[in-house]
């Protein structure tokens, strides 16, 4: 004869646990997978924003986007986006591993001069973005102002295809920098110092110190920088969307602009949404390999 067993105290213990992290389930539930539910069934209809009905019309989008009219659109997106990122991870890493290497000195004015190149991080981007609207004009910005007292001509910043872009990533550059400054330099510090008397005792010169203990000590700083980096760049807007908006010539249209532009401004959710899905398939296929490729080369050792 079964004995119906009651409740035991282990089987409350667990369901206090799962009514501890239910409301953040739900949350995820309700603002990130449902949203993405939402976005696949989206990309199977022809849902313009100015007509109250749609209906789905299976792959249409998607055949549009890879062999249709938003084929030339979407590599136009793809390469300025891979432009702006290399362009911003290089500014990040390399000119955050330099300010790092110059300021690690424990004194208070190179604290003064770490606090000074950090500060534009604290700055929201939709100010600074103005105030760098100002800086590139070309009749009356103080950019133009300083080539010309040089003897130089001025240049059209922001309406040149071929300085617009550069121009985004200056003000980017000049907020990013600072913070990759800190997380190499908060690195810096936990790496111990046997090893650089070590090496100094067997003769080991500066640049050598550093291809061989600091660079590989800092690893872990490396990909964490560059992961998250990689992310925020390949979703840049704001800067994008207040000094060019996406011009002159789509020369500054990354990919987040072409999304919003198709939803905001054609009214072509459908068509938003298949951009959206494709973006996010490449930010998980490249940050996964990013994390598999850098997986065995990187060094955890303190």
């Amino acid at each position: 004869m079964n004995k119906k067993k009651g409740i035991t105290p282990r089987t409350v213990s667990s369901f206090k646990d799962f009514a501890c992290v239910l409301p953040a389930l739900l949350f995820l539930v309700v603002f990130t997978y449902y949203p993405i539910v939402e976005l696949i069934r989206i990309s199977f209809t022809d849902w313009n924003l100015l007509n109250a009905e749609y209906k789905y019309v299976g792959f249409k989008n998607w055949n549009w986007l890879f062999f249709g009219t938003g084929l030339k659109y979407l590599l136009n997106s793809l390469k300025v986006t891979a432009l702006y990122s290399i362009g911003e991870l290089s500014i990040t890493l390399i000119g955050g591993m330099i300010f790092a290497l110059v300021f690690n000195r424990m004194s208070k004015s190179f604290s003064i001069m770490r606090a000074i190149v950090f500060m534009p991080k604290y700055i929201a981007m939709s100010s600074a973005a103005v105030v760098f609207l100002w800086i590139y004009n070309k009749d009356g910005g103080i950019l133009n102002f300083v080539l010309q007292s040089i003897g130089l001509s001025k240049v059209d910043w922001l309406g040149n295809r071929h300085t617009a872009l550069l121009s985004v990533l200056i003000l980017t550059g000049w907020r990013s920098v600072g913070y990759g400054m800190m997380i190499y330099l908060a690195a810096m510090m936990g790496i111990s110092r046997d090893y650089y008397e070590a090496a100094s005792l067997d003769g080991a010169s500066a640049i050598q110190r550093f291809w061989k203990i600091t660079l590989p000590m800092l690893s872990p700083t490396t990909l964490f920088l560059f992961v998250t980096t990689f992310l925020s760049s390949m979703k840049v807007f704001q800067s994008v969307d207040i000094l060019t908006s996406g011009g002159p010539y789509r020369s500054t249209e990354v990919f987040v602009y072409n999304i919003y532009r198709y939803a905001m401004e054609d009214f072509r959710m459908d068509r938003a949404s298949v951009m959206a899905l494709f973006f996010f398939v490449i930010l998980l296929i490249v940050t996964v390999s990013t994390m598999k490729v850098s997986n065995g080369k990187v060094t955890y050792d303190s």
